[in-house]
């Protein structure tokens, strides 16, 4: 019998929460301004998986900063045990969304560390 296949995907937690997001987990080391804990549905609040306070300093959201911020960060997630958790968050639940609370869609940490677990899963 196949195993299901695990999915990650990102949203921003501004967003109403919705049937298809799976186990539901804030990814910033900061609470979200204007968000209750109620309305966060949140299964987890994984604080240890953000980017360090002095890299996510350093890169204060510039676009220009992006690169040299995700070679870092990616540095940072391979050394770091809550990577794990959630990747058996995943086996457990089938999809995690990582919310995030970052205004561009593109340029955050959630999308630095979704593409670091795509790339972990085909490497295993």
């Amino acid at each position: 019998m196949a195993k299901a296949r695990a999915s990650f995907a990102i949203k921003r937690i501004y967003e109403e929460p919705a049937h298809d997001d799976g186990c539901r987990v804030l990814v910033d080391r900061l609470w979200p301004r204007g968000v209750s804990k109620e309305r966060a549905q949140l299964e987890l609040w994984l604080k240890d998986v953000a980017p360090s306070p002095p890299l996510r300093q350093e890169f204060a959201h510039m676009q220009e900063r992006f690169e040299d911020f995700r070679a870092r960060y990616e540095d940072e997630l391979a050394g770091n045990p809550a990577v794990d958790q959630l990747v058996d968050l995943a086996a457990q639940h089938g999809k995690v969304t990582l919310l995030y609370a970052a205004r561009d869609p593109e340029v955050n940490h959630a999308r630095v560390l979704l593409e670091f677990l795509a790339a972990r899963g085909r490497a295993k």
